[in-house]
């Protein structure tokens, strides 16, 4: 596609910026993605008065069945101030709630409440749309290559 672009009078064909960077390296074209995938799930999680990292604490809380905060920050490699913070704005909403260990009672343990598992139902099948909109372009066996190569990325 072609851009008509006007200077001083004078009208030049240019192509058209795709937004992408053909010279751009692994790590930017990777948080260019994920940054593009956050800003559409936390658009989705808006009406539930959540965000991802809220998504992604309800998940591990519940998947789990419980974890410290300590190790809900280390397993979302997020700050533990910020965690704290998240797990406030879940436990406000009666999603998840705080619980200390009879062997280690200065532990915070968290776990999903009922409600917080039926919500997190619903918000799976969200994150499930919203990933087929970002992946729509692509085949499903890229689709799967790509969450593969992903997830080796990710564990490694």
């Amino acid at each position: 596609m072609l851009h008509r672009r006007r200077r001083g009078g004078a009208t030049s064909e240019q192509p058209a910026h795709d937004g992408a960077l053909p010279a751009a390296g692994l790590g930017f074209l990777l948080a260019q993605g994920g940054g593009r995938a956050i800003r559409a799930f936390n658009r989705a999680l808006q009406p539930f008065g959540l965000r991802s990292r809220h998504y992604m604490v309800l998940l591990v809380a519940s998947e789990s069945g419980g974890c410290s905060q300590r190790d809900l920050g280390t397993t979302l490699d997020v700050d533990p101030s910020a965690v704290v913070s998240l797990v406030d704005d879940l436990e406000r909403q009666g999603l998840v709630r705080r619980e200390t260990l009879p062997a280690d009672r200065r532990t915070r343990y968290v776990t999903a409440t009922p409600a917080g598992a039926e919500l997190l139902e619903r918000l799976r099948a969200l994150s499930h749309r919203v990933d087929d909109e970002l992946t729509a372009g692509l085949a499903g066996d890229e689709r799967d290559t790509l969450l593969a190569l992903l997830r080796r990325i990710a564990g490694a």
